[in-house]
């Protein structure tokens, strides 16, 4: 297989951390470049992957209420008192 060249710019900072990383691995810059892009490109299929297993299932199973992610908390303190009521469930 024949390698393409690629330029990409990077920032100050961002290079200079290449270098070091290359030296202290002691491999080429192209080496830890294409690495970077593998490690990214599985993490990114993983997601990917992921939101897919689910998809079909996403909205599909609703609790009906179109407030519940904006009153959980009164929800939450309503059965609070009534665990911390005298006679609720303990």
């Amino acid at each position: 297989m024949y390698a393409q060249v690629t330029t990409a710019r990077l920032p100050q900072e961002t290079r200079n951390k290449l270098i070091a990383l290359a030296r202290i691995k002691g491999k080429t810059k192209s080496d830890i470049i294409k690495a970077s892009v593998d490690m990214y490109y599985a993490q990114e299929e993983r997601e990917i992957c992921s939101f897919a297993v689910g998809e079909r299932y996403f909205g599909r199973y609703g609790s009906g209420e179109s407030d519940r992610a904006t009153t959980y908390k009164e929800r939450l303190k309503g059965k609070l008192r009534q665990k911390l009521a005298p006679g609720g469930d303990s």
